[in-house]
């Protein structure tokens, strides 16, 4: 019934406010007394036409009379009526109006009703409004505060009243700060001003605070606010909407976290890594102190036993304050839980403990009665244990505390606690279970290859070996330096098909070989031969298993076996599909040398051919597997050019020297194993070898004899004499009985033992045998087997040579500078 006044908007205004309202008098009667312009602007009726006239005899139509005698009714009652009802317009036309009648009394006890309408549709809004803005404030669960300009309390509903324990009406005139502790009031304050200077609404704004009535609990409230403004735009204050999102926030981070877990727990197989991860997510979000223990055998990738009471290992401690880690067992302490820890029972029973205020706890103990002294001073009140479980064994416990934080544990941190407990127990058991298998792989690989190569007169050595899986340390490539007869030396590389355990174990097998073949004294091409005939077995021995596997793993190896002596300074070597080494000369020249390709191992039926080289003092040999040449994406042609200029530098030595060639031609990470050994050649000096030509006749052995003591006379090895005669007699007497009337050769070397050899053109092994009581013969090497460090044979184009050893301590194995070697004839 009328626009807006200015400066109004959208306001909501009281639609029976006078300036805005028809209003009319109607006497005891029902007659009209008074009626106003606006009453004539809305219905048409001019006041000469109604005053005096019933009011329901042309203002309503017949169909409504029941209505509005009812409504009379009420009125008359209850001196007074608001509602609506349908009026006839002038027109004619129906309009729905919202009526308020008061009754008024005129002198003389007269009573006349004052009657104030208004459109139904705006006392319907009017209505709504202002139930809206009582629900505000009586029963809304949101918090509702309205402040002055000065930001002092005008009013709060009914839902704040219950956070200040006030009633609200006690609120009025009073501060934030007489609610809230510590910098909320500051943050909060700051907040509304900014709304107060700019106009700008603050919505939904979360920020944690504690009342002063509850210091102890921290809340977090979303805070939405307004500024108030007077028509005339003017500032009145502003108003902040307060909900407390507590338990949402809580649930919110409680995901967060958990999610937070997922991604940062696990990330290796590492188990020290593993535990120390679980501590770091739980500080401080969680907890202001954590500390992760794993049994003893779990740390050490073991199997649990299930002795939940023994030995438990310090994996990760954290913590916000220094000084609590001096109060807890550093990381890498192994020691008992106290059986009346709450850590013990949460071992023994396997459930997880909630201690909530330690203070009130009933016999609660940290491990000794110092720490537990030092614990409470520190500001420990709030314990969680949570059992780290997977798999159904027990792994070992997760230990939470709060100080700094004055909250509590709660039953949903307990939750959340578990739940971080059973998601890191389960990448713990990974990492557990991946240590127990790399220790298993690393104790085969340690096994398969050589713990640390031989001290050698003929080689000074040096290597490396980079498996392509550096997290397991096992790899097919092999290498190795085994000490021959004669002071000489084989060097072995060599490079199984494929990687990981298959690989090692076969690589295993074929190294063991190679000893074995090595010991016999075979030569490179019949060493290679032996080695091919091994690789075709253990692919047959794969074929019963192929059904139950997923794929035959192939079985296929290359290997380049050399054999360098030191007297004679040559080199004989073979090849088995394998590259061939460098030879890098004193002067400086490096070269692959032309050694025939043999056919790698497992193909069967080819022949394996050796070449022999004689080497200069001081020759550089660099034996290496084909991840070395063929890393870093390079072509075979390029990769052997850098291993060239890699090694041309003889002067350097040969650890330096590894180190330059794995920089020069590996990247970080190779995609291959690679193997590279490296050898220096030495030889062995003149006055350290004594060789005699002894024709075959009788008296052979007993010139052996005198040249035997003679020379060992000259080289201070009088001690050795005898027993040195008595073999030379045996091994000289049998190659002149057996060796077919051509001379024999006596060898003498002092090197790091005494080595006497015999060399005839028979190719008769000779073997141990024991004799019988009654036979005159057939203990001859009998006695050199008692006599000897280490005896045997090796065959040659020309026959065979029979060998011993006798060993000499450090002081004898130098000969003395003016020792000379006596003649054959004396």
């Amino acid at each position: 019934m009328g626009a807006p006044a200015p400066g109004r908007g959208e306001r909501p205004e009281d639609p029976f406010a006078l300036h805005n309202s028809a209003s009319a008098v109607l006497d005891d009667h029902g007659g009209v007394v008074g009626w106003s312009e606006r009453a004539q602007e809305h219905l048409g009726y001019p006041a000469e036409e109604v005053l005096g006239r019933a009011a329901i005899d042309f203002l309503f139509d017949v169909r409504d009379r029941d209505a509005v005698l009812d409504a009379v009714a009420e009125c008359r009652r209850d001196r007074s009526w608001s509602g609506v009802l349908p009026v006839l317009h002038r027109s004619g036309r129906r309009v729905e109006l919202g009526f308020r009648a008061r009754a008024v009394i005129r002198a003389g006890s007269a009573r006349e009703w004052f009657l104030v309408v208004a459109p139904a549709e705006e006392v319907l809004q009017w209505e709504t409004d202002r139930s809206v803005l009582d629900g505000l404030f009586r029963r809304s669960p949101i918090g509702l505060s309205v402040h002055a300009p000065d930001l002092s309390i005008l009013r709060i509903n009914r839902a704040l009243a219950r956070f200040t324990h006030l009633p609200a009406a006690e609120v009025r005139g009073r501060g934030i700060g007489d609610f809230l502790i510590g910098p909320d009031v500051e943050t909060i304050e700051t907040r509304l001003r900014r709304v107060l200077r700019t106009g700008e609404p603050l919505i939904f704004t979360e920020q944690a605070c504690r009342l002063r009535n509850d210091p102890g609990h921290e809340r977090v409230v979303s805070v939405s606010a307004f500024r108030m403004e007077d028509p005339s735009a003017g500032i009145l204050g502003v108003t902040q909407l307060v909900e407390d999102v507590t338990d949402r926030h809580r649930a919110r981070r409680r995901l967060a976290l958990l999610n937070q877990a997922s991604a940062r727990i696990g990330t290796t197989l590492d188990l020290s890594r593993t535990t120390r991860e679980l501590a770091d997510v739980a500080v401080p979000d969680l907890a202001d102190a954590v500390s992760v223990d794993l049994l003893e055998p779990v740390a050490g990738g073991e199997e649990p036993t299930g002795e939940a009471s023994g030995l438990v290992r310090r994996m990760a401690v954290h913590s916000v304050a220094a000084e609590a880690l001096e109060v807890m067992h550093a990381a890498g302490e192994v020691f008992h839980f106290d059986p009346r820890t709450p850590q013990a029972r949460c071992l023994a029973e396997q459930q997880p403990i909630l201690e909530p205020e330690l203070h009130t706890s009933p016999g609660w103990y940290f491990q000794d009665a110092e720490r537990t002294r030092r614990a409470f001073g520190l500001g420990a009140h709030s314990l969680i244990v949570v059992p780290l479980k997977a798999r159904g064994l027990l792994l070992g416990l997760l230990s939470l505390w709060r100080s700094g934080r004055p909250e509590p544990f709660e039953e949903d941190d307990l939750t959340l606690a578990e739940e971080f407990a059973a998601r890191a127990a389960l990448c713990i058991d990974n990492a557990r279970r991946y240590t127990q298998q790399h220790l298993a792989a690393l104790t085969l690989q340690r096994s398969l290859l050589p713990r640390e190569l031989p001290d050698h007169s003929a080689v000074e050595v040096a290597y490396r070996y980079l498996p392509a899986d550096p997290a397991t340390g096992v790899g097919g490539d092999w290498f190795d330096v085994i000490p021959l007869s004669g002071a000489r030396v084989a060097l072995v590389v060599g490079d199984v098909v494929g990687h990981g355990l298959h690989a090692a174990a076969t690589m295993g097998r074929l190294r063991t070989a190679v000893h074995t073949l090595a010991g016999l004294d075979y030569a490179p091409d019949e060493v290679l031969s032996h080695l091919d005939d091994l690789v075709n077995r253990l692919a047959d021995e794969q074929e019963p298993a192929h059904a139950l596997s997923q794929g035959r793993q192939i079985v296929g190896a290359t290997c380049l076996y050399a054999v360098y002596d030191p007297v004679s300074r040559r080199c004989t070597m073979a090849r088995a599909g394998h590259l061939p080494p460098a030879v890098l000369t004193p002067d400086g020249t490096v070269s692959l040398p032309d050694l025939p390709e043999g056919p790698p191992l497992g193909l069967g039926g080819l022949p394996f051919e050796a070449a022999e080289w004689e080497l200069a003092e001081g020759s550089l040999l660099a034996l290496f597997t084909n991840g070395l040449v063929e890393a870093r994406g390079h072509d075979l042609d390029e990769g052997l050019e850098r291993l060239r200029e890699a090694l041309a530098r003889p002067s350097r030595s040969l650890e330096e020297t590894c180190t330059a060639v794995q920089d020069a031609l590996l990247p970080e990470h190779p995609r291959d194993d690679v193997a590279l050994l490296v050898a220096r050649t030495r030889v062995l000096a003149a006055e350290q070898v004594a060789s005699w030509e002894l024709p075959a006749e009788p008296t052979a052995a007993a010139r052996a004899r005198q040249l035997t003591e003679a020379t060992l006379t000259g080289w201070g090895l009088d001690e050795l004499s005898f027993t040195a005669e008595i073999v030379v007699s045996e091994l000289v007497t049998n190659a002149y009985r057996y060796g077919g009337g051509k001379p024999l050769t006596l060898r003498l070397i002092r090197d790091r033992s005494l080595i006497c050899e015999v060399s005839d053109s028979s190719s008769t092994a000779p073997h141990l045998r024991r004799a019988r009581t009654t036979d005159e013969g057939g203990r001859g090497l009998f006695l050199v087997a008692q006599l000897t460090e280490r005896w045997g044979t090796r065959y040659t184009r020309d026959g065979k040579t029979v060998w011993t050893e006798f060993p000499l301590a450090p002081a004898a194995q130098e000969p003395p500078a003016a020792a000379a070697v006596p003649a054959v004839d004396g």
